[in-house]
């Protein structure tokens, strides 16, 4: 099937130049584009253009979840009757096991695996050893992170037909070899469940119950019931059962795998004897035997993936398979804010290693474990073999990549122009960034305003909120929630002003805000390059009154180059603008986290969009005299922050505390279940604070 690209708008301003170059070096076999795309460009949607022209499978990479969410909702609307996908790591918490050697600390691997997404990276399997063309997968650097072997997956789908000659119970065997679960109630993902000569399968790809009957050793009928009212939804000539896990294997490779790891066992338990270290290769005896007692009776352990390359049957020190090995060869991988995506796809590898290094060192894995890992940056080179890198401000390493060359995309379809910049003196700064503020709040505008140190953003907050500004702060103290929150809040007019260190990161989209000031835009550093200029200028760039202020006592090299770049973009806009009668209009587009939920199948959306809808608009909305005080820099990294605020809590007994932690982790699984990431991620800091002040008493009544 052809992909359609489903949209109310077509390309305008220097899209279609862009989508022709893009989409013929893509046809032309050239292996690296850049896309210089400004900000509010619509970069995605020359995206999607190019994908429907050049007809090719596609990855889309981007550098976090949400902003791999809003890519895979707004590909979803270009693409409805294509294959989309979604493909990000399935832990809402993960804890990687580690050692530290300096206070001799051992970190079990603690975690928790979100069902949902789980099923969507099936589903992405699923659909890409289909034999389909059509498909987009949206992914974070998760697909890079190790994955069972594509030829073991695709050995282990059962296909089955209407007419087919197969005994009943020889088809149940086949459904426990795909890691199907047998179970006598109703069965949920993953699970089958038999009556007499009738199979009910929940598919492990989708909320989807295959019934399969029987007449004698004859398969009569294929099925797709309502999990509910069991009412029939369609009947099949044949259909495709894909393994209920992404990592799956044969009952002979996991024997030779086991052959294999007890000799290794050897070996490095020799090792560790012949260096007088006993105590590394009990440690290493004991632990590895359990384990391959485990995988010998219940065919898994805790940490299999660390045995990975016996399972795959690779050499040592080979990488381990990847999504990238389920594409088909000549697939399309689109990189996103690849300034930021690239630099983390090199590191992913390094930290791993650090890790790993000290848990074989010390007898806690075999030398194997190294070899699960994330690819190495040459190896997600030569996986990828034509490659569209997607930024603002492309790297150094992209343009190298694309031999200097990139396609130019700076006219916004709604007209706008790139922010005006001025530049104010340090002195009285604070004064002018007060009469700015007060402009904009005056027309229900927002303000973003960058700092260097947290400290000088905490203290700038508590200044404006003592002067009645409604204004709040983000920077890496303030957790995932709280940013979020903060974030939903500036949209909505509950403040007028946000202070931050690193803006963004956030992944900010927000066309309220038409003032960004920077403070201290002269020092130059990470936060004062070039690149990070344009960047956090570009963030007033979705406003029609948009306006940069970069206060500073000197214009340095940086300073000028988002000067020369930003007259040079506004000349052009300008000109397009007049040339076609063009007048700059805004347009709001408020995407939430609630909206990425419903998005991703959250179970309450529609009551959630039921309350959205009745809310009463921002400007009706009355906001806070007075922010609250900003804890002060000092305590910054205080503890407990979260539960002490409770009265109830310092007073708990110690069975009391075991109690509030068992019922906070199911609130949290419940939460987790059904996607509502934001309340699970509440839960979970809340966890994390019972289980400091448990550790704490018992630490009292030790001493």
């Amino acid at each position: 099937m052809d992909f359609k690209l489903t949209s109310q708008y077509y390309p305008t301003g220097d899209q279609p130049e862009a989508i022709d170059e893009l989409a013929r070096g893509v046809l032309d076999g050239l292996p690296r584009q850049t896309l210089l795309g400004v900000t509010g460009s619509g970069k995605t949607f020359t995206m999607a253009n190019v994908i429907r022209k050049v007809q090719r499978p596609t990855l889309i990479l981007s550098h976090n979840k949400t902003l791999a969410a809003q890519l895979y909702a707004e590909f979803k609307n270009f693409f409805p009757e294509n294959s989309v996908q979604y493909f990000v790591s399935y832990y809402d918490y993960y804890q990687p096991e580690a050692y530290i050697p300096s206070s001799d600390k051992y970190i079990e691997k603690d975690l928790m695996i979100n069902d949902r997404i789980e099923q969507l990276r099936l589903s992405t399997v699923a659909s890409l050893l289909s034999g389909r063309r059509d498909i987009v997968v949206v992914s974070s650097v998760s697909c890079i992170y190790g994955m069972g072997n594509p030829n073991d997956f695709a050995q282990s789908v059962i296909e089955i037909r209407k007419g087919q000659n197969i005994a009943r119970n020889e088809f149940l065997r086949k459904l426990v070899s795909s890691l199907y679960n047998r179970t006598d109630i109703d069965p949920v993902n993953g699970q089958f469940r038999v009556k007499g000569d009738t199979v009910d399968i929940m598919l492990s790809f989708e909320n989807i119950r295959l019934r399969v009957s029987f007449w004698g050793d004859e398969i009569e009928s294929i099925q797709t019931v309502d999990p509910l009212s069991c009412d029939v939804l369609e009947h099949f000539d044949s259909f495709k059962i894909y393994p209920a896990n992404i990592f799956v294997t044969t009952k002979e490779r996991t024997a030779t795998a086991l052959d294999q790891i007890a000799v290794d066992l050897g070996n490095q338990c020799d090792f560790f004897r012949a260096d007088g270290r006993m105590a590394e290769a009990d440690r290493l005896y004991e632990r590895v035997t359990y384990d391959m007692e485990m995988i010998r009776e219940l065919g898994h352990c805790s940490g299999i993936e660390n045995y990975s390359r016996y399972f795959d049957g690779r050499r040592p020190g080979a990488r381990p398979f990847c999504l990238l090995d389920y594409f088909p060869k000549d697939f399309l991988t689109i990189i996103d804010e690849s300034h930021v995506t690239i630099p983390q796809i090199r590191a992913m590898n390094s930290g791993d290693l650090s890790r790993k290094v000290n848990l074989v060192e010390y007898g806690f894995r075999l030398p194997a474990a190294i070899d699960n890992r994330p690819l190495k940056f040459d190896e997600f080179e030569r996986l990828t073999p034509q490659v569209l890198y997607v930024s603002a401000t492309p790297g150094d390493y992209e343009l190298e990549q694309s031999e200097g060359v990139y396609t130019e995309q700076i006219i916004r379809p709604t007209g706008l122009l790139d922010p005006e910049i001025e530049i104010y003196p340090t002195e009285g700064q604070i004064d002018v960034l007060m009469e700015e503020i007060n402009k904009r709040v005056e027309l229900d505008e927002r303000v973003l305003v960058t700092t260097l140190t947290k400290r000088m953003a905490e203290e700038l907050s508590a200044h404006l909120t003592n002067w009645g500004v409604s204004c709040a702060y983000i920077h890496s103290d303030v957790d995932t929630l709280e940013r979020i929150k903060i974030l939903e809040d500036l949209r909505a007019g509950v403040y007028d002003v946000l202070i931050g260190v690193n803006l963004l990161r956030e992944g900010l989209d927000l066309p309220q805000v038409s003032l960004v000031a920077i403070l201290d835009a002269d020092k130059e550093g990470f936060l004062r390059n070039r690149r990070s200029l344009v960047q956090t200028a570009g963030r007033a760039a979705r406003n029609v009154n948009g306006k940069v202020i970069l206060f500073a006592d000197k214009v340095t090299d940086s300073m000028q180059a988002l000067i020369d770049e930003t007259e040079y973009r506004r000349k052009k806009q300008m000109k397009y603008n007049k040339e076609h009668g063009i007048t700059p209009r805004q347009i709001v587009k408020d995407v939430s986290a609630a909206d990425l939920l419903d998005t991703l199948g959250d179970e309450d959306k529609h009551s959630r969009k039921e309350q959205r809808n009745t809310a009463v608009p921002s400007s009706e909305r009355p906001k806070p005299a007075k922010q609250p005080k900003p804890r002060p820099y000092i305590e910054e990294v205080a503890q407990h922050e979260m539960v002490a605020a409770d009265p109830v809590t310092p007073y708990m007994s110690e069975n009391q505390l075991n109690q509030a932690i068992i019922s906070t982790k199911i609130e949290m699984s419940k939460a987790a279940k059904n996607m509502d990431f934001l309340e699970a991620a509440r839960l979970r800091d809340v966890l994390i604070s019972y289980e400091d002040l448990l550790k704490d008493m018992e630490k009292k009544h030790a001493e």
